[in-house]
């Protein structure tokens, strides 16, 4: 690489990359090189603003991961502190027998100006500053910051397990997924390097201690035996600059202490940490009236200050007069003009108009959870809703019909209601005031709560109140608040009745849009081949079995390819199954190769086609009891099969398979039943488990 081609990629990395290195080697050079007194008068006041910009910094901070470099800032800042105490032991010790400005304007300030020259007053408040840095600064924060990693890590499954929630439900995306769970590692590996970093702040108060009477003694004996001074001049000369290099290195310290302790306590929030305070200190003038009544009383006892008194008591009770009526203003404020009540019109004949057509989705709410779709009063509800209408229209391929709410006082006041077409599918209880902690198989203890269980799953659940939430999920217990309750039971039931919410008006949408790429196809199948009423219980057929109809193009194509050989939906939805083989697989085990499949006994599975043929015609059916041993017996495969973490499907032949899906449903298995010719070519079937016996009669 010429030089010219390394120029060129040093100017386009720029000069950004380099802020650490050089940083680093500045620190390095303050300990090897001697630095004349200018240049340490630079580096201090550099140290000292450096410090200040930090602390600002975390006061302005809304949450504590939006200022994550504070760590590594937080050793550069101290390595840099501990080399300038180096170089200017090296210059104090070296020039301090001509006293004054040996060491620079800086450190003779502090020794002089701050303290008074007096280098007995010097080391007490030395001494303070250290004692207040480190018993009390310091070690504060160290314990927060080692609690707050070890809750922090305690409590990530938990977290983990709630975005994956949300996500099932639909009241995030992936992309949202993925940024709260960089968050959430973000978090754990902030408050980890914050115990870190903390034990380097700790080092570094106890480091000043040391410094400063190896420097004392140091400086008196460099003083005396090699420069000849007498031990009082040593005494004012060496230990005043050695005061003074300690405070103006102790300063820095103690507010980059501060800063530790301001960021590790924080509690992320809308508002910086003086918004906080303000709002939540002065939000009740309760307070300042109880402060204010007992500076009152102090100030009227004889011999108190009494001016100092009460000047704060009429202060505290101005503060609290004036919050007093500024919510007495906010309560007279007239509401939010509601909508235009309109005059009742005179009687008029009844039209069709009176008519209320059913909601296709209802969801009926009790008046206590009114607030919760309530955009102004804070409701999350209306938005979760729509979150999971999108989750479910990208999933199933057609759009999802909206949600009609509303209140019924019929309810208890807890309870909602979830219909479709006008009959309730699902019913509940929640608490609104309250968050379910969800029992997900293996916790780790129990919680205080209301016991109660999710209205999805059926899991053991508590209610527990939202400050209980970080302990719950260190627990191991999934906690999701109630609205996120209720949007979770509502994107189940409506993923499991995805065929019912599918009609014409659907289907001919999905037609429209399919027409825009493929208008032949869409001309040539509908009406010429299939009624559109045809096409949309083959359809609803497919969704009925948790198949999608995103690929709606090949399901258009399958279509207009065996519809002209016979219309029975049955048999075209066999054909379209066999199209849609390769997502099917996709969506049921992902990329692997290898299918875990239970097959039936070849004697029992002739014996089902051979039933079934003859029931066609009009004969009998099943033995009694078969159906019964052959329902126990698949109960007993899926189990076995989700305990060895597989997938559970049933293989069976083509002419059976939409009988045994019928059947495996209404036993309630979540088994999946598949034909033999619905194996994707690059796929491999293994079996695991074979059903029934050769032998079985009829």
């Amino acid at each position: 690489m010429s030089a010219v081609a390394v120029f060129e990629s040093v100017k386009q990395a720029g000069a950004r990359g380099f802020g650490a290195p050089i940083i680093l080697l500045m620190i390095l050079g303050m300990v090897v090189l001697p630095l004349p007194p200018i240049a340490l008068d630079i580096f201090f006041t550099f140290n000292i603003a450096l410090s200040i910009i930090v602390l600002m910094v975390v006061v302005y901070t809304l949450r504590p991961l939006d200022f994550g470099v504070f760590p590594g800032l937080l050793l550069i800042a101290t390595l840099l502190r501990l080399a300038l105490n180096v170089a200017s032991t090296r210059v104090v010790l070296l020039e301090g027998h001509n006293g004054g400005d040996a060491a620079g304007k800086v450190i003779e300030a502090f020794g002089s100006f701050v303290i008074g020259g007096n280098y007995a007053v010097g080391l007490v408040v030395f001494f303070i500053l250290v004692i207040i840095n480190f018993v009390v600064v310091t070690k504060g924060a160290g314990r927060v910051s080692e609690v707050s990693a070890r809750f922090t890590l305690d409590a990530m499954p938990g977290k983990q397990m709630a975005i994956d929630a949300d996500l099932n439900s639909g009241l995030i995306d992936q992309d949202e997924a993925r940024e709260k769970r960089e968050y959430v590692a973000k978090e754990a590996s902030f408050y980890g390097a914050m115990d870190g970093a903390s034990k380097f702040v700790r080092g570094d108060a106890v480091a000043g201690i040391l410094i400063l009477f190896i420097n004392i003694l140091g400086g008196l004996g460099v003083g005396i035996l090699q420069h000849g001074l007498d031990f009082s001049t040593a005494l004012r000369f060496y230990v005043l600059l050695t005061i003074g290099d300690g405070l103006v290195a102790q300063i820095p310290s103690l507010l980059l202490s501060t800063s530790t302790a301001i960021i590790v306590t924080r509690v992320a929030g809308k508002q910086d940490m003086g918004g906080q305070v303000v709002t939540q200190l002065f939000s009740d003038p309760k307070p300042l009236m109880v402060t204010s009544g007992i500076l009152l009383l102090m100030g009227i006892i004889p011999g108190m200050p009494n001016l100092v008194f009460l000047s704060l008591a009429a202060g505290a009770g101005a503060a609290a007069w004036m919050i007093i009526q500024r919510q007495r203003r906010e309560a007279e404020q007239p509401p939010p003009p509601a909508t235009e009540e309109v005059a009742a019109p005179q009687q008029k004949e009844l039209s069709w108009d009176d008519v209320q057509p059913v909601d296709i989705v209802g969801l009926e709410v009790g008046y206590r959870l009114i607030p919760l779709v309530d955009r102004n009063q804070g409701g999350q509800l209306m938005s979760r809703i729509k979150g999971v209408r999108k989750k479910l229209s990208q999933e199933l391929g057609f759009l999802i019909q909206p949600v009609h709410i509303r209140d019924n006082l019929d309810l208890s006041p807890n309870a909602y209601r979830i219909s479709l077409h006008g009959v309730a599918i699902g019913e509940a209880e929640i608490h609104p005031d309250r968050d379910l902690a969800i029992n997900p198989g293996q916790v780790f203890g129990t919680l205080q709560g209301i016991p109660g269980k999710d209205p999805t799953f059926g899991l053991d659940a508590v209610w527990i109140e939202p400050g209980q939430r970080d302990h719950a999920q260190t627990l191991g217990y999934t906690v999701v608040d109630a609205s996120t309750v209720v949007a979770t039971h509502l994107s189940e039931i409506l993923q499991n009745h995805a065929h019912e919410l599918l009609g014409h008006e659907e289907v001919q949408q999905l037609l429209d849009v399919l027409a825009q790429n493929a208008p032949k196809l869409v001309e040539d199948l509908v009406p010429k081949v299939m009624s559109l009423g045809q096409v949309l219980k083959v359809l609803q057929n497919l969704l009925a079995e948790n198949i999608p109809i995103r690929d709606i193009r090949t399901i258009a194509e399958t279509l207009a390819e065996f519809a002209p050989r016979g219309q029975d939906p049955d048999a075209l939805t066999a054909a379209v199954r066999v199209s849609l083989s390769r997502s099917i697989m996709q969506q049921l085990i992902g990329p692997n190769e290898e299918i875990p499949v239970a097959v039936l006994d070849p004697g029992l599975e002739q014996i089902l086609q051979n039933t079934l043929q003859a029931s066609t015609e009009g004969a009998a059916g099943f033995e009694p009891g078969l159906a019964e041993r052959m329902q126990q017996a698949l109960a007993e495969t899926a189990s076995h099969q989700e305990t060895a973490g597989q997938e559970s499907i049933l293989l069976v032949a083509a002419p059976i398979r939409p009988w045994m899906s019928k059947f495996v449903k209404q036993s309630g298995l979540s088994m999946k039943v598949l034909s033999y010719n619905e194996i994707p070519d690059n796929r491999q079937i293994k079996v695991v488990a074979t059903i029934g016996k050769a032998n079985a009669d009829v």
